[in-house]
């Protein structure tokens, strides 16, 4: 399917007459040259912006251009000019390129260019591309509320499978004789926090006393997840054994996981739900249409679904994490 963007039918032509409004103003180059001007004087306010100022008086063989005229020319050229310009120099260049514009499609028109035929097939085109845009913004716009934003999230986070998550703090350390150590400072009440703080050998966690804050079971390696989420909040386990070493873990705290917050995900929904409403549109007007055309072409794997983080979907899951490895 197209590019639903807004048709740009003239970019060359833009681009070209974006670099003689530069042209048409030839101090730029000289006040960029120059040393900075001093700060206006308080009682002068900034320069307005194109959009904020009253239109100027321009117009070329008669034929006004307005602030319409002038907002087109910024939204297709305004990305490309440098930050750095003030809003006055700003403005000169988007008035002379809508001139440039002007004189050029006036030109045109004088030569018969319109008459051409290849000149008829790209306006019967952009034509197309233009209306395309406006009935698939005024679809989108209707389509994509805020209610139907929430109304999406409610459906998604439903679809997210219920899990807890626990708060565990642990110490990590190399072999069994050093974790039968700890656990026995453990046992005669030393503070767990300032024991990983002495010896854990992760460095991820030590200096906040082995804490590794909240976490689903699938976010660790098996040995340790296993451990921690068949413990009770303010137990502390017996030595556990993985790859990266020996651990004493503290159960901290244990709840429900949330789902991700609206605001969180808010874009992806409005993402997700502006192509489904483009793919609604054209769906719809292919179906009521007469249309002949060859086969299709396999389809595609990716079928536009949308899945909140935390739902069952593996592309979209975080990566496991795991205690650091011992250094």
């Amino acid at each position: 399917m197209m590019s639903l963007r807004r048709a740009r039918p003239a970019a060359t032509l833009l681009a070209s007459v974006a670099f003689l409004a530069f042209a048409a103003a030839p101090s730029y180059a000289e006040d960029a040259a120059k040393p900075a001007a001093a700060p206006a004087p308080a009682a002068q306010s900034a320069p307005a912006t194109p959009a904020a100022q009253a239109t100027p008086t321009i117009s070329v063989d008669g034929q006004p251009i307005t602030q319409d005229d002038l907002n087109a020319v910024e939204q297709e050229i305004g990305p490309s000019l440098s930050p750095q310009l003030s809003p006055a120099k700003r403005q000169d260049i988007i008035i002379n390129a809508a001139i440039n514009l002007r004189v050029a499609a006036n030109a045109a028109e004088q030569q018969k260019v319109l008459d051409e035929a290849e000149v008829q097939k790209k306006l019967a085109f952009y034509r197309q591309r233009i209306l395309i845009d406006a009935l698939v913004a005024k679809a989108v716009k209707e389509g994509v509320t805020e209610d139907a934003i929430k109304k999406a999230y409610d459906e998604q986070v439903k679809l997210i499978p219920a899990q807890d998550e626990v708060h565990a703090r642990h110490i990590l350390v190399a072999n069994e004789d050093d974790a039968k150590k700890v656990e026995a400072r453990l046992k005669a009440g030393e503070d767990f926090a300032k024991v990983a703080k002495e010896v854990s050998k992760d460095p991820g966690s030590a200096e906040q006393g082995g804490d590794l804050g909240w976490f689903t079971k699938d976010r660790m390696v098996k040995e340790f997840a296993e451990a921690a989420f068949g413990m009770k909040p303010g137990e502390v386990s017996q030595p556990v054994k993985s790859q990266f070493g020996y651990h004493i873990i503290k159960l901290e705290e244990r709840r429900p996981q949330a789902p991700p917050a609206l605001d969180r995900v808010k874009q992806q929904i409005t993402d997700y739900l502006t192509q489904k409403t483009q793919q609604e549109v054209f769906a719809k007007l292919r179906a009521a249409a007469k249309i002949v055309q060859p086969p299709a072409a396999p389809a595609d794997p990716a079928d536009g679904s949308m899945q909140l983080p935390g739902a069952d979907d593996p592309a979209q899951a975080p990566a496991p994490a795991t205690p650091a490895p011992a250094q």
